[in-house]
């Protein structure tokens, strides 16, 4: 793949590693729900907090309310470290490729739709943001892909033109968002299967 100077990452199931089933089905048994039900909850809400618009209180009522059930307030710090242990667990051999593409002078950024307490906790983690030359987070622009504005963000951060970032997401759907706005953009969906392309960037 010719002309790429910057690379831009989606970070869950493309950073991070997709939830672990044991993860998600300790969360579901705090709440007292099943699995299935927890999961179908969890996202229906999601885009608004993703978009910064839902504090954690509302968008963990919303999660119940979606469930049909009810949550003790008092559980919220739980919920939150749950949803942050989520995403806790980084794929190395993607930050390995990261600081290749950078010893290569290839910028990188990452832009991502999540709420602001797992930014701030990305943030907070040691070294973590030092992998990339920019950031987009969604919560911070209330603005979430596939919105043209939130490339154009991670763009201008950057310095590059579109046709010259290459943008990988898990999601068809901004994917094809990015291609819109004249990135290059693959479909991520494991390492193995990206690894082609990883080696002719």
């Amino acid at each position: 793949m010719t002309g790429v100077r910057a690379v831009i990452f989606d970070f869950g199931n493309v950073i991070a590693f997709p939830v672990a089933p044991e993860k998600i089905a300790r969360a579901a048994a705090d709440c007292g729900l099943s699995v299935e039900q927890f999961s179908n909850a969890f996202w229906k809400p999601r885009l608004e907090y993703d978009a910064g618009l839902l504090e954690p209180a509302e968008y963990w009522n919303a999660v119940a309310a979606a469930a049909g059930t009810t949550f003790d307030p008092a559980m919220l710090p739980t919920l939150i470290r749950h949803e942050v242990e989520f995403w806790n667990d980084f794929d190395a051999r993607v930050l390995a490729w990261i600081a290749t593409l950078r010893a290569k002078g290839i910028r990188t950024g990452i832009l991502s739709n999540l709420p602001r307490v797992l930014g701030e906790a990305l943030r907070a983690t040691p070294g973590f943001l030092n992998h990339f030359d920019h950031v987009t987070f969604s919560y911070e622009l209330r603005m979430i892909k596939p919105d043209p504005g939130i490339y154009h963000h991670a763009l201008d951060g950057l310095g590059t033109a579109p046709a010259e970032a290459l943008f990988l997401d898990d999601k068809q759907l901004n994917v094809d968002g990015a291609l819109a706005v004249g990135l290059k953009a693959e479909l991520y969906t494991t390492w193995e299967d990206f690894l082609p392309v990883a080696q002719a960037v």
